[in-house]
């Protein structure tokens, strides 16, 4: 966001100015991450995420390309070539376990980032296009996890790729066509792993591009912050450097921490034993589960067990997922309060932390058996899920009488504001 007050670039080596005429590349920068660009003085640690996720993207990007170099993409060597990565590649272990788990870390750092949203209001006017941008960038990545998944060809990695596949088939009349499009066949093989081998390296370069767009869509009304007040004077922002690259590089530093424990001491914990199994079709494991940050939709897709009028259980099940994402497009006008931060709207910030609760508890579900209690809690927490977005966040917009908002930002950091006050008088 331009502000009158931001500071403009001014290159003073000649080299640069010559730059600068030719192609403005450190003036886009400046103006993007430097001095150039403000934002408001109050975002606290959560607002850190966005920048996590943007590192996690550049090591899934970096460490799949390295890998990609190894990797053979056939059934009769995929499993092999893993092993190969691993036993025989100089550093291949790391870059492996780097990759595997850089992908948990991606989704835990953009569930953060996403529930952030959702508890200060980041998805109102005038920042749609941001949250938009956002659910698109999370879905590519729901794609791209599960196609990552299936390449070790292993047994949890085939057995995935059946069930996964197999939810098209529930769509009436071109389910099974689509079915078989998608594998190249009538059950996951060759034409599957190529398939999605190409898919899974090209993805990331798409989720970068719809990343460029989210960041361009956040220049233009700037930031929120945790008041939800808009900026009003320069009092109200700070330069993005070197105060809050400052703060992210703490960040980062505790997120390496963080990482390495699990690369260095736990590569495994967040993995699946079978997987080290090579794909049999011909035996089923006990209990098929995806990784873990699927495991909230697939307890949702799990929860409908029972036909319903025209509709088979398979493709309710098949919708409820999807919709449990796609209903996120349509929050900006489901959500009709005027006030954004749950701070200042005590209702809705009780109902959003039932939320928060509602989803840990269908992740727990969703890597659960299959079987009693588990599936008629998974349908309990289901229905709140829905009732939450589509009937009780219209409804505490509409009644809920919200706390007295500050002034401005300043107001809510140091006191009263006088240079707002006497702005917005004169």
């Amino acid at each position: 966001m331009s502000f009158p007050w931001a500071k403009e670039y001014k290159p003073s080596h000649p080299f640069m100015v010559w730059m600068d005429e030719k192609l403005p590349l450190p003036r886009l920068v400046y103006n993007a991450v430097g001095g150039g660009y403000e934002v408001p003085r109050n975002i606290n640690y959560l607002w850190n995420f966005g920048f996590l996720a943007g590192l996690c993207l550049v090591i899934q990007i970096v460490t799949g390309v390295v890998l990609a170099m190894h990797f053979g993409g056939d059934t009769r060597v995929a499993f092999d070539s893993t092993e190969h990565i691993m036993r025989d590649v100089n550093w291949g272990w790391m870059l492996r376990y780097g990759h595997a788990n850089g992908a948990a870390a991606f989704f835990a750092v953009i569930y953060m980032h996403i529930f952030r949203g959702f508890y200060y209001g980041s998805y109102k006017a005038p920042r749609e296009m941001i949250w938009l941008l956002g659910v698109v960038i999370f879905l590519l990545m729901m794609a791209t996890a599960f196609m990552g998944y299936v390449l070790p060809w292993g047994q949890m990695s085939y057995w995935a790729a059946q069930v996964i596949t197999g939810l098209f088939s529930a769509i009436p009349l071109i389910g099974d066509p689509l079915k078989e499009w998608l594998l190249g066949g009538f059950a996951p093989d060759n034409a599957t792993l190529n398939r999605f081998f190409s898919l899974h390296f090209l993805l990331p370069f798409v989720i970068l591009g719809v990343v460029i767009l989210h960041v361009w869509s956040l220049h233009i009304p700037g930031s929120s912050n945790p008041t939800g007040v808009e900026v009003k004077t320069e009092s109200d922002t700070v330069p993005f450097y070197p105060y809050f690259v400052a703060k992210d590089g703490w960040t980062i530093g505790v997120f390496m921490i963080v990482y390495g424990m699990f690369v260095f001491f736990m590569p495994n914990a967040l993995g699946h034993p079978d997987n080290y199994i090579p794909a049999n079709p011909m035996q089923t494991p006990a209990h098929i589960v995806p990784e873990w940050y699927f495991w909230p939709f697939y307890a949702i897709l799990r929860s409908f067990t029972q036909n319903f009028l025209i509709f088979d259980a398979k493709l309710l099940g098949v919708m409820a997922m999807f919709a449990a994402i796609l209903v996120w497009f349509f929050l900006p006008w489901l959500d009709k309060s005027p006030v954004r931060s749950a701070t200042y709207r005590p209702l809705y910030r009780k109902f959003f932390w039932v939320l928060v609760i509602d989803v840990l508890i269908l992740g727990y579900l969703g890597g659960a058996p299959a079987e009693q209690p588990y599936v008629l809690i998974s349908q309990l927490a289901t229905m709140y899920y829905f009732l939450h977005f589509l009937v009780i966040v219209p409804i505490v917009s509409s009644i809920e009488r919200p706390d007295p908002l500050p002034f401005s930002i300043t107001e809510a950091v140091l006191g009263h504001d006088r240079a707002a006050a006497s702005d917005a008088q004169g």
